[in-house]
């Protein structure tokens, strides 16, 4: 069995990539490895990070796992600290959480220094090159990847980035584990009464921050092309990570006040459960995408979902089996969403949502893991 550190954002910080490393770090205990993680005193710097605030307000930290809180992004002092500690620990690998090119200088330098004492550097590569692209974000991550023995990306389109960077076989493709951190899914009546929907509403969930490349200026276009129905509901629960008038601009041009339900917050983790148990379809209309922890929560509570064919989004949803790969423009998303509420689509693609769900296991992702270290001792 192998000793293991994650290195990644989790408690107090908040957020999907936190929630991941978390349960990823409870799937490795399970298995019977011996895991941490090594988290980030400081993340971003304020002024970097749109939110209202990178932590939990209320949370309380995952019970079973340890969680040592050491490295400040911007700080060269704290990832020889963070490199020391992890040297003395003596893991058999680090897996290290990429997901933007700022982290390159800190992650990058700290798998150099490790490497010296044999330590083995793997990588879960969200993304190699952001959505919204800096300059200088080529030489960032590949300062980082060039410290790394082996990779995983859980898109192809991802790994297509990589491969632009590095030609090892050390790497694998693998499948977005499920979010399973949000609790189980509870009876639709009683989730809308919790949000005030009425029993009889069509429910569309739009979940997530929100920021231009999630597309949900597409969605409310496309909610606006739909049959006139006083049922049908848009709910979109996310913090704007960019100018919200826009959006409230197309609300008031459709005159959709009425139909759209408009949360613009961090929705914490105890109150996941309520938005997904009480939308009857989930939609992701972006422009662009690698992949997205969105549809994993949507199989944890077997949501149907409509994605756009754009990224790795259209390899997780199967069309017109769990949900709708459609061209990122708002007929095509109309023409879907109303296919799936006139034909009464609920029920079959509900059924194909846990039958694809059963391939999202964490104990098959860790067993690659450990499959992909084992194959760096050969």
């Amino acid at each position: 069995m192998a000793k293991v550190f994650i290195i990644g954002p989790a408690y107090p910080l908040r957020g999907g990539l936190a929630s991941f490393d978390e349960l990823f770090c409870e799937a490795l205990n399970k298995e019977g490895h011996q895991c941490e993680i090594i988290s980030y005193s400081l993340q971003y710097p304020n002024f970097l990070f749109p939110g209202s605030t990178q932590y939990h307000v209320n949370g309380t930290a995952p019970k079973n796992i340890t969680i040592h809180t050491l490295i400040n992004s911007v700080n060269p002092l704290s990832w020889f600290k963070t490199a020391s500690f992890i040297k003395k620990q003596k893991p058999d690998f680090i897996i290290f959480r990429f997901w933007i090119p700022f982290m390159g200088p800190a992650l990058g330098t700290i798998a150099r220094l490790v490497k010296k004492q044999n330590i083995k550097v793997l990588t879960i590569t969200d993304n190699v090159i952001p959505h919204e692209k800096r300059l200088g974000d080529k030489q960032l991550a590949s300062y980082f990847i060039k410290g790394c023995d082996a990779f995983v990306t859980m898109s192809k389109a991802v790994m297509i980035d990589l491969e632009k960077f590095t030609n090892t076989s050390h790497k694998k493709y693998l499948l977005h584990p499920l979010y399973t951190a949000f609790g189980e899914k509870i009876p639709k009546q009683e989730a809308r009464l919790k949000l005030h929907l009425k029993q009889d509403d069509r429910v569309i969930l739009f979940f997530g921050l929100i920021r231009k490349y999630k597309g949900l200026d597409l969605l409310i276009e496309a909610f606006s092309l739909l049959k006139a129905n006083s049922h049908n509901k848009l709910l979109i629960a996310g913090e704007f990570y960019e100018d919200k008038q826009p959006y409230l601009d197309l609300i008031s041009k459709y005159k959709l006040e009425e139909q759209i339900m408009l949360l613009n917050q961090f929705i914490p983790n105890d109150d996941v459960k309520y938005y997904f148990s009480a939308a009857d379809i989930v939609a992701l209309p972006y422009r662009s995408a690698t992949q997205s922890g969105v549809t994993q929560v949507s199989f944890h509570f077997e949501v149907p979902t409509l994605v756009t064919n754009v990224g790795g989004l259209g390899e997780i949803i199967p069309h017109n089996v769990a949900g709708y790969v459609v061209e990122p423009n708002p007929q095509a998303i109309a023409t879907s969403l109303e296919d799936y509420f006139e034909n009464k689509k609920e029920h079959t693609f509900t059924e194909g949502m846990k039958q694809e769900k059963q391939k999202y296991e964490w104990s098959i992702f860790v067993n690659e893991i450990i499959a992909l270290y084992n194959g760096l001792k050969k």
